[in-house]
């Protein structure tokens, strides 16, 4: 069977799992109020950095749009440094942890950076240099610190707290710059306050959490450790450190081939939130002053759906969730330029673009995570992640590309239909021998 979460325990270990399945272990928690208390800060940045940038540094269009790619090119690129340097230190919390000081300290740097667009632009890339190092070691010690059958439920609590920071970010940094009289190094302060409570949330409540193979999944591991030459020190007391050629021989396995495509699959059915948000306020002709509050109605229902969905996965199987999710994502394409509209238009598809984020963002991870070596978990993650985030930037410049060419409204009619053969194609990827876990 393949993809299949673990093998059935015996009597004795159900009672155990049960047990330990029942309530989200502390760390878990622990972790969602790390995330949570980050994303107040990262969302406040995000929801007063375009106005900062073309309003009150007068930046043009082509200078945001590199930033911007820099924003989130950095992030694809650095998760599997992260990833490595985790799992060959064997300290998952402490590399989580340099990744959310770096985005801290970033905070801090706008402040600094004046109206120089070369010191923003690299301080804009040491924040992204901190989410690209800390998500992949956050998301194993998850992984690390709940029961195998109880993973999309774990990954579900901690989205939900992820959603309900950002969700509270922009409303913050509204309020900070209504009482700081649109004052935006305040809100810059703040954040930066607000990055740092994080951090130390981190260091003490935080904890590094050992974890093993999978009982069912030891082929996938005995073929990783075959192709690096290192099964026989596995069995020595003190295994030695992860190597580049180990973390290389991942991609010998079949099954880890398999999640990468899979996720490339995913990323190329994906485009940018912004465009999705920009053809809401042509199509309706909404306020600029209430633009950034589109991303708030995403979160609202992220956050709402997450825990719940994630609990769904671990019953029904994560692989029909992930797939429901995208097929929510092909039907807000959809509606873009359909039959519907006003208030009802927007509250669905930001309602169905919330839905598409919590049924897919932690829930994916939980269903790689047991298919990945304890050893080389961290790596792998990352690698699955990495290549779901860079097929996801290619298909949004080639949306852009497509919107320039035949217009908004044919660009997102060719999205819903990509997602709809992407799910079909990731569906057959995935499947074997009737599996769908």
């Amino acid at each position: 069977m393949y993809l299949s979460t673990v093998s059935k325990p015996t009597t004795a270990g159900s009672a155990v799992s049960r047990r330990r399945g029942a309530v989200v272990s502390g760390n878990v928690i622990a972790l969602g109020a790390v995330s949570l208390i980050t994303d107040v800060s990262a969302e406040m940045v995000t929801a007063v950095l375009p106005l900062y940038l073309v309003l009150g540094l007068h930046v043009s269009p082509l200078a945001y749009g590199v930033i911007d790619g820099t924003y989130t090119g950095a992030t694809a690129l650095l998760r599997l440094v992260g990833g490595f340097v985790a799992d060959r230190i064997r300290s998952r919390k402490l590399v989580a942890g340099i990744g959310y000081a770096l985005s801290a300290v970033a905070k801090l740097g706008l402040l600094l950076a004046g109206r120089s667009m070369t010191a923003i632009g690299a301080v804009i890339a040491v924040d992204r240099l901190g989410k690209g190092v800390r998500t992949a070691p956050r998301d194993a010690l998850i992984t690390a610190s709940s029961p195998p059958e109880a993973l999309g439920r774990a990954f579900g609590v901690h989205r939900t707290m992820d959603g309900i920071g950002a969700f509270l970010g922009p409303l913050v940094a509204l309020a900070v710059l209504a009482a700081a009289g649109e004052s935006y190094d305040a809100v810059f302060v703040t954040s930066f306050c607000v990055a740092a409570l994080a951090v130390v949330v981190l260091v003490l409540f935080v904890r590094e959490r050992p974890d093993s193979e999978p009982t069912d999944l030891a082929k996938t591991a005995e073929t990783v450790k075959a192709a690096a030459g290192t099964a026989k020190a596995a069995e020595t007391a003190e295994a030695p450190k992860v190597t580049a050629a180990e973390a290389v021989g991942l991609l010998r396995a079949a099954p880890v081939r398999r999640l990468l495509a899979a996720a490339c699959l995913l990323g190329l059915a994906t485009i940018g939130d912004g465009f999705v948000y920009l053809m809401l306020q042509r199509r309706e002709d909404l306020s600029l002053v209430w633009f950034p509050l589109l991303a708030v109605g995403t979160s609202l229902a992220y956050l709402l759906l997450a825990t719940p969905l994630g609990l769904l996965a671990d019953r029904i199987g994560r692989l029909p969730v992930i797939l429901g999710g995208y097929l929510a994502l092909g039907v807000a394409y959809a509606l873009l330029f359909g039959p519907l509209g006003g208030w009802p238009l927007l509250v669905l598809t930001l309602a169905l673009h919330g839905l598409f984020y919590a049924a897919t963002d932690g829930v994916l991870v939980a269903f790689a995570g047991p298919v990945l070596p304890a050893r080389l978990r961290t790596t792998g993650i990352a690698l699955i992640q990495t290549g779901q985030a860079l097929a996801y930037l290619l298909s949004s410049v080639l949306f852009g590309l497509a919107w320039q060419a035949w217009g908004p409204e044919s660009a997102s009619r060719v999205a819903a239909a990509v997602v709809g053969t992407v799910v079909v194609a990731t569906l057959m990827l995935l499947r074997k021998r009737g599996s769908v876990r």
